[in-house]
């Protein structure tokens, strides 16, 4: 739900100034660990360029209503919609709308949330959308970690932090470093039970012990949410990652984070979860 009130202060006053002197840039980055904050700025930049009303934007005229439901032409919202990543075919329509006019506006506003799920191709694919925008467009990519962008993408954009310095401490901090947004760290709740069922089987996968194809199918069983199957990978990465300082168990860490490699091609190609899981543990057996 876009709450236009719920918004950046001084990234709207910059935004505002930039708008009132017409040196809008044709693309942003913001960066913020709450990004349904900047996903709302972006809907309020949109809505005071086309808003009639005398406070602008006021979120209540005609067509402040049409961007805030989703449905003015010169708007459009690309995201992951629960999937793992944006892919190309996701980008793509992007660029054939570049080569269109604005219908009602004089300028069309494009936004990209959760931009570090793009895959290498999508971020490649968006490249001449950013450089070379043929139609008047400004493309807005809303992440929470600016590290996860690719640095060509990065560099096309003008980077509107929205965090002040202030960052999140934690696993909050981790998750938000492994490309979840707020709002995902929020579904997943307490991770200690979970946390301990990922650790008993990333044991059982090192001791060839048999029964880490049983974890596997309980993890996948329990792992209903996206979000729960991709922290489970996370932490299995993350897990492996620490084992890589111990000189004992380097050979395995990497042979482990090898197969998390190919776990993340399997799922790109739609495999699901407790295939993924089974694979892995059937690796280790």
């Amino acid at each position: 739900m876009i709450d236009i009130s719920n918004i950046g202060t001084k990234q709207a006053q910059f935004l505002q100034r930039a708008y009132q002197q017409k040196k809008l840039a044709h693309s942003y980055l913001f960066v913020d660990s709450d990004e349904s904050r900047a996903l709302n700025t972006a809907y309020w930049l949109a809505c005071l360029f086309n808003c009639t009303g005398e406070n602008k934007p006021d979120g209540t005229c005609q067509n402040c209503k049409q961007i805030l439901s989703g449905n003015h032409p010169d708007v459009l919202l690309v995201e992951p919609e629960g999937k793992q990543t944006l892919g190309i075919d996701q980008v793509r329509p992007l660029k054939e709308e570049l080569a269109k006019s604005p219908v009602e506006s004089s300028r069309r506003f494009f936004f990209i949330n959760e931009a570090q799920k793009m895959t290498l191709s999508a971020a490649n694919g968006l490249l001449n959308l950013l450089e070379e925008p043929v139609a008047p467009v400004v493309t807005i990519l809303i992440t929470n970690n600016s590290d996860q962008i690719l640095p060509t993408v990065r560099s096309r954009t003008q980077i509107i932090n929205f965090d002040n310095g202030e960052k999140p401490t934690g696993k909050t901090a981790l998750l938000l470093e492994n490309g979840f947004s707020k709002s995902e760290i929020e579904e997943l709740g307490n991770l200690d039970k979970l946390d301990q069922a990922i650790k008993y089987f990333y044991q059982e996968m090192l001791e060839h012990n048999s029964l880490a194809l049983v974890s596997a199918h309980k993890l996948s069983e329990n792992a209903k949410l996206v979000s729960e199957q991709r922290y489970i990978l996370v932490k299995l990465k993350l897990l492996a990652e620490h084992d890589l300082s111990d000189s004992l168990k380097l050979n395995i860490a990497v042979r482990m984070l090898d197969n998390l490699v190919e776990i993340d091609k399997m799922r790109l190609s739609n495999v699901n979860f407790r295939n993924s899981l089974d694979y892995l543990a059937l690796n280790w057996k």
